[in-house]
């Protein structure tokens, strides 16, 4: 306990043994609170879809309003805890971030997905394709009322295949993209990834673990803008998890993910 803390709980010991009011204990825990008190990288803000579903996400702020936006959506069965770990290094190399909640998914690193609870509370459907809504609104936040200097749109697995579908249908919010294990997960108006992938008009980086370059390939061949990928030479793991200090190769995937951003 540090001395100023001691001196101030001292005297209010002190002053209990005078006084036999049990105000003093609850005085004495607003110090332990304020001393145990741990400040988060983030904070939790709820956006609204075009359907009225409440959209939870997480917030990490540089504190540059100038700086690029990325929108950071997780794989299947996730939530919004899958970047945990990985935005505070965004905002180390100067991004500001979102991680939302899509209410296709679950839970990660003990963060329960809110927006998925909240779909299957109104008995909405939480299919990949039916988390479109989710990502609409966190792209009208940061270009609205975040004025955002430029979006990335980043996606991992479902949400990977998602980035396509968005940037094929919002060129003018989306200026790059950032895949990490799309694939041919599902269709969209009845078209295929690779056939939104074609009609992209932003840069694109694409990583996944070495053994699924096949279900990506298709997808990466009809971009016609500038484009980057990367495959691990060791195993490598599915979706954003590329990037987690426990996946063995992940340096040489925030190599090739620097180097990318670095040419936007």
């Amino acid at each position: 306990m540090k001395t100023g803390l001691f001196i101030s709980v001292l005297a209010i010991i002190l002053g209990c043994a005078q006084n036999e009011s049990t105000e003093c204990e609850a005085d004495y825990s607003e110090f332990e609170t304020a001393e145990t008190q741990k400040t988060e990288p983030f904070k939790k803000v709820t956006l609204s879809a075009t359907d009225g579903l409440t959209v939870t996400a997480d917030i990490y702020d540089t504190g540059n309003a100038e700086a690029p936006w990325i929108i950071l959506c997780h794989q299947a069965g996730f939530s919004r805890g899958e970047y945990r770990e990985i935005a505070p290094q965004l905002n180390a190399l100067g991004y500001n971030c979102i991680a939302t909640d899509q209410r296709s998914g679950n839970e990660v690193n003990g963060i329960k997905n809110e927006t998925n609870a909240a779909a299957k509370k109104a008995k909405l459907p939480t299919a990949y394709s039916d988390a479109i809504p989710d990502v609409e609104a966190a792209l009208k936040y940061v270009n609205v009322e975040m004025k955002a200097s430029k979006v990335i749109l980043w996606g991992s697995s479902y949400s990977a295949a998602l980035t396509f579908v968005m940037a094929a249908k919002h060129p003018e919010q989306i200026d790059a993209i950032v895949a990490f294990s799309p694939g041919e997960y599902f269709k969209v108006d009845g078209k295929g990834i690779a056939e939104f992938s074609a009609n992209v008009t932003c840069p694109v980086f694409i990583s996944s673990a070495k053994s699924e370059h096949s279900s990506w390939k298709g997808i990466f061949e009809k971009v016609t803008t500038p484009k980057s990928s990367h495959l691990p030479e060791v195993k490598g793991i599915h979706g954003s998890r590329g990037l987690w200090e426990s996946t063995e190769g992940n340096e040489a995937v925030w190599e090739a993910l620097k180097s990318y951003l670095k040419t936007l």
